[in-house]
């Protein structure tokens, strides 16, 4: 039997404690989380290997120049998902939702192997992203469902492994299939969605096998036009996080997302506010200061931490000359400092029920290997952005998994699962902006950085502005030219990513700060009978 405290930091009322979760064996844990870690594997993978091969896909499907909204339809949709499947699963249960999202992802990626043109690849990728809002945030939800809060961090290693795993076997898979003309009669790059499918029926079985949690349902009412507010809200703000640097921030098109996105969020809070506790992000839950608190935590971790990892990679392909697949492994440091933080993270609050200070040195950390990214040089020895790069995995094994425990705690376990989701939709939120915003400086500051670099060697000026439209729309020629003339483009790419850094770092230490001020609810021992 275990006790729980209150959210306002008094003492566990005993009533409370018939809201704890069952007291599982760690077998029977493991056996659930096997069907729990295949899920989130689908959706981690997805996210890796369709960004190495989207390339030569959209040169088979002739649509180079809308390749974006490959993945601007998949974002737009798994993002939107993800708190409606937390709100419903608190209504419905866990299982029958999982079982959903999964079989969504899986319909997806069938129908994206059979797409004849980017439009239609679009289209169906929107379908796969309707599952995959709730792969996540819905494994995340149940692992708070079966396992007390004070042991949760445990379990939280196996997580990490999962994005691990798939952060090194999507650049490799995604490379191989786009290298391939024909596999087994399919074309190569049909595999990247085809191989979904058998993981997907496996993991359909094991969990409809061994998911076996009771759910006791709420009566609420479905919060249908806070669904259809929030969508007001999301897809324009997603349209021009991804569109806006093509389009212009301040060009019409931008203009008018503005104008929608702010008057979806204004009709969003009115409808919330009508809905009460039937709402699909309740406003109570953000009236809690350590739930609030967590939350904007979160959002700036993903600003930081999706921000970087999206331009270490275009360090090391552009700059360095690594292949897709070797960039992806060379990530591998990271994978590893989130797992060595996470384990130990998880045995410290397991211990203490103490989770703020994770959190805290975890931003800190980020911080601190942003800063040493931003001194790498376009000659650095390689093993110098590895090291960074740990580093910055240890920082968010600290504070990823620990900030979602604080927001699990800091409301009633009937909100398991929109507390859960909320913290995973503003940190992807947080992420969206993030890679946005990062890139937008990256390419604003290239051209006057190249040519800065051009007069920096004493080279004429003439061949800067042929270099910054080259390298603007297309980078591969780097490789194909001598280095003495491809160094000033390398200096300047270098000195724009090492700006982003520089961002990067300031982000990472407001959320330190942040969360500072977040007032800790410890987690309550765990008491067996």
């Amino acid at each position: 039997m275990t006790s729980t405290v209150n959210t306002d930091g008094g003492a566990p009322h005993p009533q409370q404690a018939s809201q704890d979760p069952p007291l599982l064996s760690h077998r029977k844990i493991l056996t659930i989380l096997s069907g729990l870690m295949m899920g989130m594997f689908l959706g981690a993978l997805d996210m890796t290997i369709v960004s190495t091969a989207v390339r030569t896909i959209a040169d088979d499907l002739d649509g180079l120049s809308i390749q974006a909204w490959v993945t601007t339809a998949y974002l737009i949709t798994a993002t939107i998902m993800t708190p409606i499947y937390g709100k419903l699963s608190d209504i419905y249960g866990r299982k029958p939702l999982y079982l959903i999202a999964i079989s969504l992802f899986l319909i997806g990626s069938m129908a994206c192997t059979l797409a004849t043109s980017m439009y239609q690849l679009a289209v169906f990728r929107a379908v796969q992203g309707l599952g995959a809002g709730g792969l996540m945030s819905l494994a995340i939800t149940i692992i708070g469902d079966i396992v007390p809060a004070r042991e949760r961090a445990r379990y939280q290693g196996y997580i990490v492994a999962v994005f691990g795993t798939s952060s090194v076997l999507g650049p490799v898979f995604g490379g191989m299939f786009a290298g391939m003309d024909a596999f087994l009669g399919v074309d190569g790059w049909r595999w990247v969605f085809l191989i979904n499918v058998p993981i997907g029926i496996v993991a359909l079985f094991v969990v409809a096998k061994v998911l076996n949690v009771p759910h006791e349902r709420q009566h609420h009412r479905i919060d249908w036009w806070g669904a259809v507010s929030l969508a007001t809200a999301v897809i324009p703000l997603l349209l021009v996080a991804e569109q806006g640097r093509d389009w212009g921030w301040t060009s019409t098109g931008a203009l008018i997302c503005y104008v929608v996105a702010v008057g979806g969020i204004a009709l969003f809070i009115q409808v919330e506010r009508a809905m009460g506790d039937a709402a699909l992000l309740p406003l109570r839950l953000f009236r809690n200061p350590t739930f609030s608190v967590a939350i904007a935590a979160g959002m700036l971790v993903g600003v930081a931490m999706f921000g970087t990892m999206t331009l270490i990679p275009q360090y090391l392909q552009i700059v360095q000359g690594f292949s897709p697949t070797e960039a992806g492994l060379l990530t591998l440091p990271m994978m590893g400092g989130i797992m060595v933080a996470t384990t130990i993270t998880g045995r410290f609050t397991s211990a203490t029920g103490r989770y703020k200070l994770a959190p805290v040195i975890g931003t800190l950390l980020i911080s601190l290997g942003a800063l040493l990214l931003a001194q790498i040089e376009w000659n650095s020895p390689v093993w110098q952005p590895m090291v960074y790069m740990g580093v910055i995995g240890m920082g968010l094994g600290g504070c990823m998994q620990t900030l979602v425990i604080a927001v699990q705690n800091a409301g009633p376990r009937s909100d398991m699962g929109v507390s859960t989701a909320s913290a995973t939709f503003f940190r992807q939120i947080g992420g969206t902006l993030g890679v946005a915003v990062f890139l937008s400086i990256l390419f604003s500051t290239l051209t006057a950085n190249v040519r800065a670099a051009f007069t920096e060697l004493g080279l004429p000026a003439a061949a800067a502005s042929a270099g910054d439209r080259d390298i603007m729309v297309d980078s591969s020629f780097l490789k194909t030219i001598p280095i003495e003339q491809a160094k000033p483009f390398l200096i300047g790419f270098t000195d724009s990513i090492n700006t982003v850094f520089y961002v990067a770092a300031a982000v990472a230490f407001v959320a330190s700060v942040v969360v500072m001020t977040m007032r800790e609810i410890p987690l309550p021992e765990v008491r067996r009978q």
